[in-house]
């Protein structure tokens, strides 16, 4: 009578056997960590009146790139001492984009300090001896 669980026993044992020889999967790699890449970054356009005055500066910016690649902040880290180089500055990296960097295959927001240097011209623009009329003239 007791046959028949006899047999039932060995067969279980010797499928958990079976499963154990089998050979096993690796685990996949991991998906590797990738850094902030810049894609589109074209230097601020520098205002006009400034350049012409040989007025010139550095302004570092500190930066949050969103998952999407885009600024979602820009603040100014240090200023240039001049406003509107520093807002110059500000409004030309809004418009930067970036392959995001990436944790375990899942785009990562991301902060960095950019600096933004204005260097006056060498040779003084032409568009600068008509700003220089428009001044003389009250305009």
């Amino acid at each position: 009578m007791d046959f028949p669980r006899i047999r039932i026993a060995l067969v279980a044992g010797f499928v958990v056997a079976i499963a154990a020889c089998q050979p096993q999967q690796p685990p996949p790699p991991p998906v590797p960590t990738t850094d902030l890449l810049a894609v589109d970054t074209p230097p601020p356009g520098y205002p006009e009146e400034l350049a012409c005055d040989n007025v010139g500066g550095q302004v570092i910016l500190a930066m949050t790139i969103g998952v999407d690649g885009k600024p979602s902040s820009v603040d100014v880290f240090r200023s240039s001492g001049v406003a509107a180089l520093d807002q110059a500055a500000k409004e030309g990296v809004r418009t930067w984009t970036f392959k995001p960097a990436t944790r375990g295959g899942q785009p990562q927001t991301s902060r960095l300090q950019v600096p933004v240097n204005f260097n006056p011209p060498v040779e003084r623009p032409q568009s600068c001896f008509a700003l220089d009329e428009k001044r003389r003239r009250g305009g």
